[in-house]
């Protein structure tokens, strides 16, 4: 990502947001619509499976989902009026933690467990109930606020490689108010049930913004290059002080920050400055600056591939994307004739290259740390028939050892199979297993010329093209024709003091969406160490789209509750500010 080099700033007084978030994919798309005033209800026409749940959304059934507390503010007993309102606005408390006692799910995040269930009642059991959930707007309860993105919507979406499948069903990538299958024909795909593409999931979130009305809050092609915190003192007095005409007028195609109202913060508080700069015509850079009393983190993980951190890794046949190995494929610069690719890592995306491998006839060497019999690979929790193409990898991971095929005949046998009954399952989903033992039999090849080297590692790359490996007490060299690093991915956090690390569980190591999740409270998504600051979606931990709205609705019951306290917003009527 490009650093902001200029130094001068275009305003002299830049505008103060009461939120700003940082990110426009899935997670900070649906906390628009939430800060927009959409507001979840309990439909009355619906029930749901878990009968605790439906009870305890029963007893305040009038109330939204960010409104509802345990005890129903009609059973308070209050003499004064004004006494009552006050209790009005401290129990407007979405008590989060009792809709979410007793959940389970595959998150560790209680909220995104409880948003997940209502919108997909009983999903990891197989069944395709409606959501119980139906969405109302209150445009009194519109939050400012806005929204920065590399892109147009949708992410990194934009940037995957089209032709895959999602792990998630289409269904579950859907964010609320708008069904998945409206935008996409109702497209079917025999057992893969509705799983999607890259290219569908990023068409439906760029329509989605278009068709809620969310675009004034977007700006596009916008780089943060830094974001600290400044305590309010006597320089911050006149933005305070500064307030606009509309709460729900949002923001233009710029940061003049039009019909946004800068909120009192209850004096003492802190701002936060964001800086960096939005790319336009003919690659000009035009830098912002801007303040925000709450600032959401929606970077997602995809930033910074992990690195092995052996000898040679610089070198310029070795990548660390698949769209590197689509670049050379389409480019014709790998063939059924060219050298083998290396392929490292046992995680989707190293199966997706292997492929993609196989579906352009290239031999593949594929190297992992683990054991085949690893309870911890990710085939080993996903179905068979949900996911056959990953299972045909997990069969060669298994059958064609480097240990169970000559090297002689794996590496250098010239290409006279066919695989046309083993074409890479993303362009036909529903290949013809070949049968066998899946302990590790030679005479089982889905493709003949793939060999995988189980607890192996890579000890170095070298100029002359050729890799060292390392496993069985043995070392091994082999020529290649180019190498993919594919371990993982960790967000780049770069904007923020530390690259964000002492935020994280543990603050002695690099933030890591899976070892090393930033801290945040259960319930706000608010950072525990940075009151203001708050994370959503893999950062947390939250991966899979169905449930990184959960922080969407955890962030916005905390800041309504929060604008509720203060008397920010009104609950009567009007469109200004008290």
């Amino acid at each position: 990502m490009p650093l902001l080099e200029e130094t001068t700033l275009p305003q002299e007084h830049p505008p103060t947001f009461p939120v700003v978030i940082i990110g426009n994919g899935p997670s900070g798309i649906c906390l628009s619509y939430l800060l927009s005033g959409h507001k979840p209800y309990l439909d009355t026409a619906a029930v749901h499976p878990n009968p605790i749940l439906y009870r305890k959304l029963q007893e305040t059934k009038h109330l939204s989902i960010t409104e509802q507390v345990k005890t129903p503010i009609n059973s308070l007993h209050i003499g004064s009026q004004s006494l009552r309102c006050v209790m009005i606005i401290t129990c407007f408390l979405q008590d989060l933690e009792y809709l979410s006692e007793g959940l389970e799910g595959r998150s560790r995040n209680p909220v995104a467990v409880l948003f997940d269930t209502l919108l997909h009642p009983n999903a990891d059991f197989g069944y395709e109930f409606p959501p119980v959930l139906q969405w109302r707007r209150d445009k009194k309860q519109h939050i400012p606020h806005l929204v920065l993105g590399r892109a147009t919507p949708g992410g990194a979406w934009h940037a995957m490689e089209g032709s895959m499948l999602t792990i998630s069903l289409g269904i579950w990538m859907e964010l609320p108010g708008v069904n998945y299958r409206d935008l996409t024909n109702g497209k079917h795909r025999d057992v893969t049930s509705d799983r999607a593409t890259p290219e569908e999931i990023s068409s439906y979130y760029r329509n989605y913004v278009k068709l809620k009305g969310l675009q004034k809050n977007f700006v596009d092609n916008t780089y943060v290059t830094s974001v600290q915190k400044l305590c309010r003192g006597h320089e911050a007095e006149g933005l305070e002080n500064r307030h606009s005409d509309q709460v729900d007028g949002g923001v233009g195609e710029g940061f003049e920050g039009n019909g946004v109202e800068c909120l009192n913060n209850g004096g003492g508080g802190a701002l936060w400055e964001v800086r960096g700069y939005q790319q336009v015509q003919n690659n000009t850079h035009v830098p912002f600056s801007l303040f925000a009393e709450n600032v959401v983190v929606a970077t997602g993980a995809s930033d910074s591939p992990v690195r092995l951190g052996g000898e040679g890794e610089d070198l310029p046949f070795v990548f660390h994307s698949i769209s590197d190995l689509g670049l050379a494929v389409s480019q014709r610069k790998l063939d059924m004739h060219s050298d083998p690719v290396l392929i490292v890592g046992a995680g989707l995306s190293a199966a997706d290259a292997v492929l993609c491998a196989c579906n352009s006839h290239i031999r593949v060497l594929h190297v992992f740390r683990k054991s085949v019999d690893d309870s911890d690979l990710i085939f080993k929790q996903l179905p068979k028939t949900l996911y056959p193409e990953y299972h045909k990898v997990y069969h060669m991971m298994c059958s064609q050892t480097y240990t169970n095929v000559a090297p002689s005949s794996a590496l250098n046998r010239p290409q006279a199979v066919s695989i046309a009954s083993s074409v890479c399952a993303k362009m036909c989903p529903k290949p013809q297993l070949a049968a066998g033992n899946m302990a590790g039999n030679g005479s089982v090849s889905l493709f003949a010329d793939y060999t995988s080297f189980p607890e192996h590692s890579l000890v170095s790359f070298q100029s002359d093209m050729k890799c060292l490996l390392q496993g069985n007490n043995s070392l091994k060299a082999f020529k290649i024709s180019m190498a993919l690093v594919l371990i993982g991915t960790n967000p780049n956090l770069f904007f923020l003091k530390g690259q964000g690390q002492y935020l994280g569980q543990d603050p002695t190591k690099p933030i890591s969406c899976t070892q090393n999740p930033i801290d945040i409270h259960p319930y706000t998504f608010e950072c525990t160490k940075e009151p203001g600051l708050f994370a959503m979606g893999p950062l947390v931990g939250d991966n899979f789209v169905r449930f990184l709205k959960g922080g969407a609705l955890g962030i916005a019951s905390c800041l309504l509750k929060r604008l509720k306290k203060k008397g920010t917003l009104i609950s009567n009527g009007g469109n200004n500010f008290i």
